[in-house]
């Protein structure tokens, strides 16, 4: 008698997060079939491509513990083309410019000094973010965007392929239900793994087959334990840029409180005492919080302007 047999999925394990970066490359970096499939779903309106080649697959363990470290995966297909596919969890200033660099170091390499341009072939990132870049009132209705090089006055004309960059906000596409088409099932993936109702009744199979995957993966003790060593990299480069923040906008506070200070109590000690010398106007500049509050309370009584910066 036959036993009966249960898919991947069926085991009771507790799947691992597949935007934690070192998951998201050691889930696809194996497997050309699934990062094609993730591939084409981004570009659907471009011609299917095959993956050939991983060029990157391993994963250093130095790299897991390292701040600001992308662990991306860089392919090539069968035209020759390059694709750049990274997971992103934390955004920070210089996203963009460390993203564009690394698609432009991608594009230079491809030749040395003295071979023909025309070698080059064309360079496509794919950043998947899990956090909304564009969040202006009018970028709200939009996850899905792709950059290429076009004229500012005419956007349908593109001065070349050499250069592209698909950028997927997921929550956003996720909350807003912004996707459509096999996106939308990886999507899905990526944002609700965890509910197993959910995932089964996406019928994509290379989303389950991701799925199986991903529960092979999450069942590895030693790949649970260096996920976690990334998590917790992750987690203090999350810590670290939000109170970077948090430091930046207390400085401008202060900065703003102290402008604020120096500004009226130079209008008072103008219509007190008349125009102020530069010395003074220096002064009041490059007082503390603490000073210009002082001086702000002298002036109802002092008699003179001397008397306001230095009574005894």
């Amino acid at each position: 008698m036959t036993q009966p047999t249960s898919s991947p999925s069926d085991i009771d394990v507790d799947l691992l997060d597949p935007k934690n970066d070192f998951v998201f490359k050691k889930l696809f970096a194996t497997s050309p079939t699934l990062l094609a499939a993730l591939i084409n779903a981004v570009r659907s309106d471009e011609p299917p491509i095959e993956v050939v080649e991983v060029i990157n697959p391993r994963i250093d363990s130095d790299e897991l513990k390292g701040k600001f470290i992308v662990l991306d995966i860089l392919v090539k297909d069968q035209q020759g083309h390059y694709y750049n596919i990274e997971m992103q969890v934390c955004r920070y200033d210089a996203w963009s410019a460390r993203s564009t660099y690394y698609l432009a170091r991608t594009l230079s390499t491809q030749i040395v000094s003295g071979q023909d341009y025309q070698a080059l072939k064309p360079v496509i990132g794919i950043h998947l973010l899990n956090f909304d870049l564009f969040d202006a009132p009018n970028q709200t209705q939009q996850a899905q965007w792709c950059f290429e090089l076009r004229d500012r006055k005419n956007p349908q004309i593109k001065l070349g392929d050499e250069l592209q960059v698909h950028i997927i906000e997921l929550s956003k596409a996720d909350r807003l239900g912004l996707a459509s088409g096999h996106l939308a099932d990886w999507i899905a993936m990526f944002k609700h793994w965890q509910e197993k109702r959910k995932m089964q009744t996406i019928e994509y199979p290379p989303v389950q087959q991701a799925l199986a995957r991903l529960t092979t993966l999450s069942a590895d003790a030693e790949t649970r334990r260096l996920a976690f060593v990334r998590e917790r990299a992750l987690f203090n480069e999350a810590t670290a840029i939000n109170a970077a923040i948090a430091k930046g906008k207390l400085e401008g506070k202060l900065e703003g409180k102290l402008e604020t200070l120096s500004t009226l109590l130079t209008r008072q000690l103008n219509k007190r005492f008349g125009p102020l010398s530069i010395e003074t106007s220096q002064r009041l500049q490059l007082a503390t919080s603490e000073q210009l509050e002082c001086w702000a309370d002298r002036i109802l009584d002092a008699p003179t302007l001397a008397a306001v910066f230095d009574a005894h």
